[in-house]
């Protein structure tokens, strides 16, 4: 299984144009005939004017023989395509590898929290290993959604999703967190390993799987 994220930045004032052909077009022409859509999310922190997708794909050729499909559907190339092009300023493609089970929360009304690293060259299995054995002990805290490794552009990238009710909820579980002995010992093995460190707070769009 693969799983792709990709990162739009629009133009300032394009956003609510562009959540409003998905919504209205894009998400009734492709449902999930052409891969199945995990979650989008509105950026709120970061670069604003955001939209993040997560698609799943079984691997890479199904997803390359799913596009394909995808561009000959005259509905999604003249109605969707071809609206949001003019609104797009950037496109951004991540592929991920899930490294620990995608656990999509079972309530809404959450806030999502994308955490974007970058390893020192050699030092990504260590991050990894390093993080998935504590992670038991720091979902006593929080919820991961999950844990990937980046296959493409990025060779040494992660990138974890977590999920909180809130902006409250986030700022209780991190404090949490960093009393947390196990916690503090993963953070002393394994900061050394990142070259690279950002995060961006996100809401659920309107038709996002995850609310």
């Amino acid at each position: 299984m693969i799983h792709e994220l990709r990162t739009y930045t629009f133009h300032p004032g394009a956003l609510p144009a562009y959540l409003k052909l998905v919504a209205e077009v894009g998400s009734k022409v492709r449902g999930d005939d052409y891969g199945k859509r995990v979650g989008s999310f509105v950026a709120d922190t970061g670069w604003l004017n955001q939209v993040w997708h997560i698609w799943e794909y079984e691997s890479l050729d199904e997803r390359a023989r799913l596009r394909a499909a995808l561009a000959q559907n005259k509905a999604w190339m003249n109605e969707f395509v071809a609206e949001i092009v003019p609104l797009l300023q950037r496109q951004e493609i991540r592929f991920m590898n899930p490294v620990l089970p995608l656990k999509p929360p079972a309530d809404s009304g959450n806030i999502y929290e994308f955490r974007v690293y970058r390893a020192r060259m050699g030092r990504l299995r260590e991050w990894v290993a390093n993080i998935t054995d504590v992670m038991p002990e720091r979902e006593k805290h929080s919820n991961n959604v999950c844990l990937w490794t980046v296959e493409s552009p990025e060779p040494n990238g992660v990138v974890h999703l977590w999920n909180y009710p809130g902006w409250d909820a986030r700022a209780a579980a991190r404090g949490a967190a960093m009393q947390d002995p196990a916690w503090q010992a993963f953070l002393g093995k394994a900061g050394p390993a990142l070259e690279e460190m950002y995060s961006t707070i996100a809401y659920p769009a309107p038709f996002s799987p995850m609310q």
